[in-house]
């Protein structure tokens, strides 16, 4: 169990999964919280997912259009979004350029160290 605060400087990380099209950097993970950077390029979705838990996410750079159930959420630089995980949910990057954003979800299911 983690006691101490965690810190991360600038560029640091403490994993990094790269799928075509899409980066995931692991910022942070406990046994109860996750942090995750994601950078979707431009014309590209992540995959679907569907788990136990919530997420909230906001976007740091470009647009994006997040999908949850059947609800879709065009979303810009400094908006978030929270939904529950047991709902189906994806990201979508329709526009020419990267899109990034930040990803905290509870609990820590979407990168196994």
């Amino acid at each position: 169990m983690i006691d101490k605060p965690i810190f991360l400087k600038s560029g640091e990380e403490k994993s990094k999964l790269k799928k075509p099209g899409k980066t995931f950097r692991l910022m942070i993970k406990t046994k109860n919280i996750e942090a995750i950077i994601a950078e979707i390029e431009p014309n590209t979705a992540s995959q679907w997912y569907k788990h136990n838990g919530e997420e909230l996410h906001y976007i740091l750079e470009g647009e994006l259009e997040y999908e949850v159930g059947k609800d879709t959420f065009k979303m810009s630089k400094g908006e978030l979004l929270w939904h529950k995980s047991t709902v189906r949910h994806r990201a979508v990057n329709h526009t020419d350029k990267k899109a990034k954003y930040a990803t905290v979800g509870t609990p820590p299911t979407f990168i196994i160290e």
